[in-house]
């Protein structure tokens, strides 16, 4: 997949993310911050699957691992955000 798929992975959950979390009109998140959350959250799930040996680079494995961190580190961004 390498770094331009992970980088086009965490941009879209995140903004998917973000435009589908029920908190996000209560949030002080923004949506370039959901994306860069979904960016470093699918950066870190690569880097650790990869010093763990989970996966190697372009395994099948590596896209529901990172999409999963990617879109938990979304919901838990506008999550901890939001004005309650």
């Amino acid at each position: 997949m390498g770094w331009a798929g992970i980088v086009v992975l965490g941009a879209v959950i995140g903004l998917a993310g973000w435009w589908l979390h029920p908190l996000r009109r209560s949030s002080r998140a923004r949506w370039w911050m959901a994306m860069l959350a979904g960016v470093l959250g699918a950066a870190f799930a690569l880097m650790a699957g990869n010093v763990v040996g989970l996966f190697h680079d372009g395994d099948t494995l590596e896209w529901p691992a990172c999409t999963a961190v990617a879109l938990i580190s979304v919901a838990v961004t506008v999550g901890l955000l939001s004005r309650r």
